[in-house]
């Protein structure tokens, strides 16, 4: 199933990730504050989703918020979220990797679970290509995805609302790994997970430098939430990790 497919089929599904511990105290309040004070700037949000940061972003202060995403469904899940909050935040579908020059280069692009679907490493190069064609020189490359580092044989972390599992086949980029949101039904998407040098030297490949990779970190809000026995086994072996570079 390709990843258009895949995320189609979820849809609006998508927003209840949000809710999960692992997202709530993890990856939401790690992710916005590596991107930072975002007022007056414009923003790219690619694998925008239901819209879930580009919403986010805008109401921090964003000039403009601009999100492309292959799946027909996610874009009409963001617009729907738009129509009845109305922000000022566009949305495209569009993929990536072939995503040309738009007609205005951005301050910011946010790649949130986008790399990490590359069925190879030259489809990995055009997606930075077309990342860093459509940013202002300086401008900055954020990404989340999968951490090269995870250890599959780990605790399970079922109690942070996911599962990680491989799947036993190998890609060019690295293993492929099911992702299981534990929602009410469970709602399951196959992906990757690239290994290090793959990230880098496809992202210097498209002329990006200052690669710096940063952990994620559980909130002050999670430390109240839980104790630290309860987030050890995240910490220990985390499932995902961030990347900053600049164009």
């Amino acid at each position: 199933m390709s990843v258009r497919q895949q995320y189609d089929e979820i849809g609006e599904a998508f927003e209840g990730f949000k809710s999960l511990p692992l997202t709530r105290y993890g990856e939401v309040p790690s992710f916005l504050a590596l991107v930072g004070d975002v007022r007056g700037k414009s923003v790219l949000d690619l694998a925008s989703g239901t819209g879930f940061y580009s919403r986010e972003l805008k109401r921090r202060g964003a000039a403009e918020v601009f999100g492309v995403d292959i799946s027909t469904e996610m874009v009409a899940a963001a617009r729907a979220f738009e129509d009845a909050e109305p922000l000022g935040v566009h949305y495209a579908v569009g993929d990536v990797a072939e995503l040309g020059d738009l007609d205005r280069k951005f301050d910011i692009a946010l790649g949130v679970q986008l790399l990490n679907y590359a069925p190879d490493v030259a489809a990995m190069e055009r997606m930075c290509r077309s990342v860093r064609r459509n940013l202002t020189p300086g401008g900055e490359f954020f990404v989340l995805s999968q951490s090269p580092d995870f250890r599959f044989d780990g605790p399970s972390l079922a109690k942070y609302g996911f599962l990680c599992e491989p799947t036993g086949e190998e890609i060019e980029t690295g293993p492929r790994v099911r992702i299981t949101a534990l929602l009410d039904p469970p709602i399951s998407f196959v992906g990757a997970a690239p290994r290090r040098e793959v990230y880098e030297q496809s992202l210097r490949a498209a002329g990006f430098g200052d690669l710096e990779w940063v952990p994620l970190e559980v909130s002050e809000a999670g430390r109240r939430a839980y104790d630290a026995e309860f987030w050890a086994d995240l910490t220990g072996n985390p499932p995902l990790e961030m990347l900053r570079c600049r164009a």
